[in-house]
Protein backbone atom coordinates (compact mmCIF):
# COMPACT_ATOMS: atom_id res chain seq x y z
CA UNK A 1 0.00 0.00 0.00
CA UNK A 2 2.44 2.56 0.85
CA UNK A 3 4.99 1.68 -2.08
CA UNK A 4 1.73 2.46 -4.25
CA UNK A 5 0.84 5.44 -2.40
CA UNK A 6 4.30 6.84 -3.17
CA UNK A 7 4.72 5.91 -6.68
CA UNK A 8 1.18 7.66 -7.18
CA UNK A 9 2.05 10.42 -5.16
CA UNK A 10 5.11 10.88 -7.40
CA UNK A 11 3.15 10.49 -10.78
CA UNK A 12 1.22 13.52 -9.26
CA UNK A 13 4.34 15.27 -8.66
CA UNK A 14 5.07 14.93 -12.17
CA UNK A 15 2.23 15.75 -13.62
CA UNK A 16 1.82 18.85 -11.49
CA UNK A 17 5.45 19.92 -12.55
CA UNK A 18 4.56 19.22 -16.77
CA UNK A 19 0.98 21.44 -16.36
CA UNK A 20 2.87 24.21 -14.59
CA UNK A 21 5.96 23.92 -17.18
CA UNK A 22 2.94 24.61 -19.71
CA UNK A 23 1.53 27.38 -17.67
CA UNK A 24 4.14 29.64 -17.14
CA UNK A 25 7.17 28.55 -19.41
CA UNK A 26 10.00 30.02 -17.16
CA UNK A 27 11.13 29.29 -13.71
CA UNK A 28 10.94 31.72 -10.90
CA UNK A 29 14.63 32.21 -8.86
CA UNK A 30 14.85 30.95 -5.62
CA UNK A 31 18.14 31.29 -3.47
CA UNK A 32 19.78 29.08 -0.71
CA UNK A 33 22.06 28.94 2.02
CA UNK A 34 22.91 26.27 4.14
CA UNK A 35 24.30 29.04 6.41
CA UNK A 36 22.00 30.02 9.01
CA UNK A 37 22.99 33.51 10.48
CA UNK A 38 22.95 37.15 10.70
CA UNK A 39 25.63 37.77 7.88
CA UNK A 40 23.84 34.73 5.58
CA UNK A 41 20.37 36.31 6.08
CA UNK A 42 21.67 40.14 4.95
CA UNK A 43 23.68 37.94 1.80
CA UNK A 44 20.60 36.40 0.42
CA UNK A 45 18.17 39.62 0.94
CA UNK A 46 20.89 41.05 -0.87
CA UNK A 47 21.61 38.27 -3.61
CA UNK A 48 17.57 39.49 -4.82
CA UNK A 49 18.86 42.87 -5.77
CA UNK A 50 16.00 44.45 -4.46
CA UNK A 51 17.34 48.37 -3.80
CA UNK A 52 16.28 49.72 0.09
CA UNK A 53 17.59 53.40 -0.38
CA UNK A 54 15.21 55.99 0.14
CA UNK A 55 11.84 53.27 0.88
CA UNK A 56 10.22 52.81 4.48
CA UNK A 57 10.87 49.52 5.31
CA UNK A 58 8.81 47.15 7.34
CA UNK A 59 9.98 43.32 8.35
CA UNK A 60 7.53 41.34 8.98
CA UNK A 61 7.98 38.79 11.34
CA UNK A 62 5.99 36.75 14.24
CA UNK A 63 6.79 37.60 17.43
CA UNK A 64 5.99 34.09 18.59
CA UNK A 65 3.18 33.18 21.40
CA UNK A 66 5.53 32.56 24.14
CA UNK A 67 9.64 32.45 24.91
CA UNK A 68 9.64 28.55 24.21
CA UNK A 69 8.16 29.27 20.65
CA UNK A 70 10.73 29.28 17.63
CA UNK A 71 9.84 32.58 16.63
CA UNK A 72 13.30 34.21 14.65
CA UNK A 73 14.80 36.05 17.86
CA UNK A 74 16.10 39.84 17.35
CA UNK A 75 19.87 38.94 17.50
CA UNK A 76 19.43 36.53 14.60
CA UNK A 77 17.05 39.41 12.68
CA UNK A 78 19.21 42.68 14.25
CA UNK A 79 21.88 42.87 11.19
CA UNK A 80 18.68 42.54 8.15
CA UNK A 81 16.28 45.20 10.22
CA UNK A 82 19.06 47.64 11.15
CA UNK A 83 21.10 47.73 7.60
CA UNK A 84 17.57 48.20 6.10
CA UNK A 85 16.45 51.16 8.63
CA UNK A 86 13.44 48.92 8.81
CA UNK A 87 10.38 48.75 11.44
CA UNK A 88 9.45 45.25 12.72
CA UNK A 89 5.67 44.60 12.07
CA UNK A 90 2.86 42.60 13.43
CA UNK A 91 -0.70 42.04 13.80
CA UNK A 92 -2.55 41.03 17.27
CA UNK A 93 -3.61 37.58 17.35
CA UNK A 94 -7.70 36.47 16.95
CA UNK A 95 -7.38 33.97 19.82
CA UNK A 96 -6.24 35.89 22.26
CA UNK A 97 -3.52 34.08 24.25
CA UNK A 98 -0.40 36.27 25.09
CA UNK A 99 -0.81 38.79 21.73
CA UNK A 100 -4.94 39.35 21.62
CA UNK A 101 -4.85 42.65 22.62
CA UNK A 102 -2.09 45.65 21.36
CA UNK A 103 -1.27 46.14 25.35
CA UNK A 104 -0.47 42.48 25.99
CA UNK A 105 1.29 42.29 22.37
CA UNK A 106 3.42 45.16 23.53
CA UNK A 107 4.72 43.61 26.30
CA UNK A 108 5.38 40.43 24.50
CA UNK A 109 7.28 42.47 22.28
CA UNK A 110 9.33 44.06 24.74
CA UNK A 111 10.08 40.24 26.78
CA UNK A 112 11.72 38.98 23.44
CA UNK A 113 14.06 42.26 23.10
CA UNK A 114 12.53 43.07 19.54
CA UNK A 115 12.40 46.78 21.30
CA UNK A 116 16.30 46.52 21.43
CA UNK A 117 16.97 46.26 17.77
CA UNK A 118 13.91 48.19 15.70
CA UNK A 119 10.79 50.11 16.26
CA UNK A 120 8.20 47.46 16.44
CA UNK A 121 4.86 48.49 14.94
CA UNK A 122 1.52 46.82 15.57
CA UNK A 123 -0.29 47.30 12.30
CA UNK A 124 -3.99 47.04 13.31
CA UNK A 125 -3.15 48.89 16.95
CA UNK A 126 -4.97 51.66 14.95
CA UNK A 127 -8.04 50.09 12.95
CA UNK A 128 -7.90 48.02 9.46
CA UNK A 129 -8.46 48.61 5.80
CA UNK A 130 -9.91 46.21 3.18
CA UNK A 131 -7.38 45.36 0.17
CA UNK A 132 -9.36 44.23 -2.88
CA UNK A 133 -8.87 40.38 -3.60
CA UNK A 134 -8.78 39.13 -7.08
CA UNK A 135 -10.44 35.60 -6.19
CA UNK A 136 -13.70 36.56 -4.18
CA UNK A 137 -14.67 32.66 -4.28
CA UNK A 138 -14.48 32.43 -0.28
CA UNK A 139 -13.21 35.73 0.85
CA UNK A 140 -14.43 39.44 -1.01
CA UNK A 141 -11.52 41.20 -0.04
CA UNK A 142 -8.67 41.40 2.40
CA UNK A 143 -8.87 42.62 6.11
CA UNK A 144 -5.59 44.14 6.92
CA UNK A 145 -3.74 46.40 9.40
CA UNK A 146 -3.65 49.86 8.46
CA UNK A 147 -0.65 50.63 8.66
CA UNK A 148 0.33 48.16 6.04
CA UNK A 149 0.04 51.44 3.76
CA UNK A 150 2.45 53.29 5.41
CA UNK A 151 5.52 51.03 3.73
CA UNK A 152 7.23 51.23 0.75
CA UNK A 153 9.19 48.04 0.94
CA UNK A 154 8.19 44.75 2.49
CA UNK A 155 10.72 41.95 3.57
CA UNK A 156 8.23 39.07 4.35
CA UNK A 157 10.81 37.65 6.76
CA UNK A 158 9.02 34.00 7.54
CA UNK A 159 9.81 30.92 10.02
CA UNK A 160 9.42 27.44 8.06
CA UNK A 161 8.04 25.14 9.89
CA UNK A 162 4.41 23.17 10.37
CA UNK A 163 0.69 24.51 11.62
CA UNK A 164 -1.56 22.73 13.55
CA UNK A 165 -4.84 24.51 10.72
CA UNK A 166 -3.09 25.48 7.30
CA UNK A 167 -0.65 21.88 7.60
CA UNK A 168 2.73 24.49 7.07
CA UNK A 169 3.38 28.34 7.59
CA UNK A 170 6.15 29.98 5.25
CA UNK A 171 5.35 33.08 3.12
CA UNK A 172 2.39 32.67 1.97
CA UNK A 173 0.86 32.11 5.35
CA UNK A 174 3.05 34.70 7.23
CA UNK A 175 1.53 37.61 4.00
CA UNK A 176 -1.95 36.11 4.77
CA UNK A 177 -2.98 35.44 7.98
CA UNK A 178 0.00 37.09 9.83
CA UNK A 179 -0.50 40.70 8.04
CA UNK A 180 -4.34 40.12 8.71
CA UNK A 181 -6.31 42.62 11.29
CA UNK A 182 -7.81 39.91 14.32
CA UNK A 183 -10.86 40.42 12.29
CA UNK A 184 -9.07 39.40 9.32
CA UNK A 185 -7.69 36.30 10.26
CA UNK A 186 -11.08 35.04 11.70
CA UNK A 187 -12.69 35.84 7.99
CA UNK A 188 -9.58 34.29 6.49
CA UNK A 189 -9.93 30.91 8.89
CA UNK A 190 -13.56 30.94 8.23
CA UNK A 191 -13.33 30.83 4.27
CA UNK A 192 -14.95 34.56 4.79
CA UNK A 193 -18.46 33.62 6.58
CA UNK A 194 -17.46 35.16 9.69
CA UNK A 195 -15.05 38.54 11.01
CA UNK A 196 -15.99 37.73 14.73
CA UNK A 197 -15.98 34.03 15.44
CA UNK A 198 -14.01 31.14 14.57
CA UNK A 199 -15.03 28.71 11.76
CA UNK A 200 -12.85 25.78 10.92
CA UNK A 201 -14.92 23.32 8.82
CA UNK A 202 -13.93 24.41 5.45
CA UNK A 203 -10.52 23.38 4.89
CA UNK A 204 -9.91 23.63 1.37
CA UNK A 205 -11.62 27.03 1.80
CA UNK A 206 -9.10 28.36 4.49
CA UNK A 207 -6.50 27.15 2.48
CA UNK A 208 -7.83 28.99 -0.89
CA UNK A 209 -8.58 32.24 1.60
CA UNK A 210 -4.81 32.23 2.58
CA UNK A 211 -3.66 32.42 -1.08
CA UNK A 212 -6.46 34.46 -1.95
CA UNK A 213 -5.08 37.17 1.28
CA UNK A 214 -1.41 36.60 0.38
CA UNK A 215 -2.19 37.86 -3.40
CA UNK A 216 -4.24 40.92 -2.39
CA UNK A 217 -0.88 42.19 -0.15
CA UNK A 218 1.49 40.79 -3.19
CA UNK A 219 -1.12 43.10 -5.67
CA UNK A 220 -1.24 46.05 -3.25
CA UNK A 221 2.35 46.77 -3.08
CA UNK A 222 3.16 45.94 -6.91
CA UNK A 223 0.20 48.21 -8.04
CA UNK A 224 1.49 51.15 -5.63
CA UNK A 225 4.65 51.23 -6.91
CA UNK A 226 5.81 49.51 -4.07
CA UNK A 227 7.89 46.13 -3.70
CA UNK A 228 8.14 43.06 -1.20
CA UNK A 229 10.35 40.25 -0.99
CA UNK A 230 10.07 36.95 0.18
CA UNK A 231 12.74 35.02 2.62
CA UNK A 232 12.18 31.79 4.37
CA UNK A 233 14.51 30.11 7.40
CA UNK A 234 14.00 26.40 7.91
CA UNK A 235 15.67 25.90 11.61
CA UNK A 236 13.79 24.46 14.40
CA UNK A 237 11.45 22.79 11.99
CA UNK A 238 8.89 21.59 14.50
CA UNK A 239 5.12 20.14 13.30
CA UNK A 240 3.22 23.23 15.39
CA UNK A 241 3.70 27.03 14.55
CA UNK A 242 5.10 30.01 16.26
CA UNK A 243 1.89 30.72 17.40
CA UNK A 244 1.65 27.55 19.67
CA UNK A 245 3.14 28.44 22.73
CA UNK A 246 4.27 24.94 23.42
CA UNK A 247 5.31 23.40 20.36
CA UNK A 248 6.50 19.76 19.71
CA UNK A 249 9.80 19.12 19.48
CA UNK A 250 11.52 19.34 16.04
CA UNK A 251 12.57 16.02 15.00
CA UNK A 252 13.80 17.50 11.48
CA UNK A 253 17.51 19.29 11.63
CA UNK A 254 17.89 22.70 10.23
CA UNK A 255 18.23 23.07 6.64
CA UNK A 256 19.17 26.56 5.72
CA UNK A 257 17.57 29.78 4.24
CA UNK A 258 15.63 30.42 1.06
CA UNK A 259 14.56 34.04 -0.42
CA UNK A 260 12.47 35.06 -3.70
CA UNK A 261 10.69 37.17 -5.47
CA UNK A 262 8.05 34.58 -6.55
CA UNK A 263 6.63 33.61 -2.71
CA UNK A 264 4.78 30.80 -4.58
CA UNK A 265 8.01 29.54 -5.76
CA UNK A 266 9.90 30.37 -2.43
CA UNK A 267 7.10 27.85 -0.50
CA UNK A 268 7.24 25.38 -3.04
CA UNK A 269 10.93 25.01 -2.74
CA UNK A 270 10.84 24.30 0.94
CA UNK A 271 8.03 21.81 0.65
CA UNK A 272 10.33 20.07 -1.97
CA UNK A 273 13.05 20.27 0.46
CA UNK A 274 11.02 18.73 3.20
CA UNK A 275 9.26 15.93 1.33
CA UNK A 276 12.36 15.15 -0.87
CA UNK A 277 14.67 14.79 2.70
CA UNK A 278 16.30 11.64 3.33
CA UNK A 279 15.69 10.88 6.49
CA UNK A 280 17.54 9.21 9.42
CA UNK A 281 17.27 8.83 13.10
CA UNK A 282 17.58 12.12 14.30
CA UNK A 283 17.03 13.64 11.20
CA UNK A 284 13.40 12.68 10.30
CA UNK A 285 10.92 14.49 8.15
CA UNK A 286 7.91 12.25 8.01
CA UNK A 287 6.26 13.42 11.37
CA UNK A 288 6.17 17.47 9.52
CA UNK A 289 5.10 15.66 6.19
CA UNK A 290 2.35 13.94 7.73
CA UNK A 291 1.40 16.93 9.13
CA UNK A 292 1.48 18.98 6.09
CA UNK A 293 -0.40 16.00 4.17
CA UNK A 294 -3.02 15.18 6.57
CA UNK A 295 -4.20 18.83 6.43
CA UNK A 296 -3.69 19.16 2.60
CA UNK A 297 -0.93 22.02 3.29
CA UNK A 298 -0.05 22.02 -0.23
CA UNK A 299 -2.84 23.05 -1.33
CA UNK A 300 -2.40 26.33 -0.57
CA UNK A 301 0.58 26.88 -3.19
CA UNK A 302 -1.52 25.29 -5.87
CA UNK A 303 -4.41 27.26 -5.24
CA UNK A 304 -1.89 30.15 -5.39
CA UNK A 305 -0.37 29.75 -8.15
CA UNK A 306 -3.88 28.90 -10.46
CA UNK A 307 -4.35 32.94 -9.14
CA UNK A 308 -1.73 34.03 -10.83
CA UNK A 309 0.46 34.60 -7.79
CA UNK A 310 3.58 32.95 -8.65
CA UNK A 311 5.16 30.14 -10.19
CA UNK A 312 5.72 26.23 -8.73
CA UNK A 313 8.32 25.97 -11.41
CA UNK A 314 11.43 27.18 -9.68
CA UNK A 315 15.81 27.23 -9.84
CA UNK A 316 17.58 27.24 -6.53
CA UNK A 317 20.97 28.34 -7.04
CA UNK A 318 23.31 27.61 -4.05
CA UNK A 319 24.78 30.94 -2.06
CA UNK A 320 26.78 28.67 -0.16
CA UNK A 321 28.84 27.37 -2.92
CA UNK A 322 29.31 30.47 -4.84
CA UNK A 323 32.81 32.07 -4.79
CA UNK A 324 31.06 34.67 -2.55
CA UNK A 325 27.98 35.48 -1.60
CA UNK A 326 27.84 39.28 -1.75
CA UNK A 327 28.51 38.47 -5.87
CA UNK A 328 25.56 39.06 -8.28
CA UNK A 329 22.86 36.71 -9.02
CA UNK A 330 24.83 35.06 -11.72
CA UNK A 331 27.64 33.56 -9.80
CA UNK A 332 25.47 31.19 -7.29
CA UNK A 333 25.14 28.25 -7.57
CA UNK A 334 22.23 25.62 -9.72
CA UNK A 335 21.13 22.90 -7.74
CA UNK A 336 19.38 19.97 -9.51
CA UNK A 337 16.64 17.38 -8.69
CA UNK A 338 16.10 14.81 -11.00
CA UNK A 339 13.21 12.40 -11.72
CA UNK A 340 12.61 10.07 -14.47
CA UNK A 341 9.18 10.53 -16.83
CA UNK A 342 7.50 7.77 -14.38
CA UNK A 343 8.50 9.71 -11.50
CA UNK A 344 11.09 8.07 -9.72
CA UNK A 345 13.50 10.31 -7.90
CA UNK A 346 17.16 10.06 -9.27
CA UNK A 347 19.24 13.11 -7.84
CA UNK A 348 18.38 15.62 -4.92
CA UNK A 349 19.77 19.56 -4.69
CA UNK A 350 23.02 18.15 -6.52
CA UNK A 351 25.37 20.39 -8.04
CA UNK A 352 26.20 18.58 -11.11
CA UNK A 353 24.11 16.21 -13.74
CA UNK A 354 27.20 14.55 -14.41
CA UNK A 355 26.87 10.76 -14.40
CA UNK A 356 23.70 10.86 -16.31
CA UNK A 357 22.72 8.38 -18.63
CA UNK A 358 21.61 9.55 -22.58
CA UNK A 359 17.77 9.76 -22.36
CA UNK A 360 14.89 12.27 -21.33
CA UNK A 361 14.22 13.75 -17.73
CA UNK A 362 12.46 15.95 -15.38
CA UNK A 363 14.85 18.71 -14.11
CA UNK A 364 13.99 21.04 -11.93
CA UNK A 365 10.68 20.79 -12.90
CA UNK A 366 11.26 20.79 -16.97
CA UNK A 367 11.50 17.79 -18.95
CA UNK A 368 15.08 17.88 -21.12
CA UNK A 369 17.10 15.33 -23.09
CA UNK A 370 20.69 14.14 -21.71
CA UNK A 371 22.66 13.82 -24.71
Amino acid sequence: MNEKFTIWRGFLTILSVMMTVGCFGQSSVVYFTKDITPESLVNIYEALGVNSEGKRVAVKISTGESSRTNYLRPAFIQNLVQKLGANIVECNTAYGGSRGSTAAHRRVIAERGFNDIATVDIMDEEGEINLPVTDTRHIQYDIVGSHLQNYDLMVNLAHFKGHAMGGFGGVLKNQSIGMASSSGKLYIHSAGRSTSRWMSDDQDGFLESMAAAAQAVHNYFKQQGRNIVYINVMNNLSVDCDCDGSPATPQLKDIGILASLDPVALDKACLDLVFNHQSVAGDDASPLIRRIENLHGTHTVEYAEKLGLGSQQYTLKDLSQASGVNSTKTSAVDLYNVYTLDGKKLQTNTHSLDGLEKGTYIINGEKKIIK
